[in-house]
């Protein structure tokens, strides 16, 4: 595994696990706590960023099984690793969250254990499938995303733990209220 991606897949369990780590003392109703009208609680937010991987994990393998021997084929080309985090800049249109919206709710919650059960198998879902990868295959297999463009499926990865770490920020501000 190269270095580039064993960072990244080494960051996406070292960020959840510290935000997982600071929820271990919140009670299920702060769980389901929204900070304000039309603000999603703790719990929502959680299930939103496990949303989003678990919307791009499928398009990423199918990428790789159908179209691997594209990525095969072209592995000499050059291709980038790393994306600036678009999240954070003012113009990123943050708006777009409700096509994930969160399947759990103040009215439908489950419990915390739940959540950070369904976000750990995804990641270990998605660290196996990296895990062993060429990289220069996995860096000249494309996807298009309106948002940011033609992707690799190592710039892919890292778009989706730029996106997790957004959030995590938020729910560490929101865990930081109830304490």
């Amino acid at each position: 595994m190269s270095q580039t991606i064993k960072t990244y897949l080494d960051l996406m369990d070292t960020q959840r696990e510290a935000v997982f780590s600071l929820l271990d003392e919140i009670t299920d109703a702060q769980l389901w706590q929204r900070p304000a009208p039309g603000e999603w609680s703790i719990g929502e937010i959680l299930d939103h960023n496990y949303l989003l991987m678990a919307s791009s994990y499928p398009i990423v393998k199918f990428m790789w099984n159908g179209l691997g021997w594209y990525g095969r084929w072209q592995r000499s080309r050059p291709y980038k690793a790393e994306i600036e985090d678009l999240y954070r800049s003012p113009k990123f249109p943050q708006w777009v969250g409700f096509m994930w919206t969160p399947r759990f709710n103040p009215r439908k919650p489950v419990s915390l254990e739940k959540l950070k059960s369904e976000v750990r198998n995804l990641h270990a879902d998605i660290r196996r499938f990296y895990e062993g990868k060429d990289e220069d295959v996995l860096g000249n297999l494309y996807l298009f995303d309106p948002l940011f463009g033609w992707c690799n499926l190592i710039v892919t990865l890292r778009i989706g733990i730029y996106h997790d770490q957004l959030h995590f920020d938020d729910v560490v501000k929101q865990a930081a209220a109830f304490k």
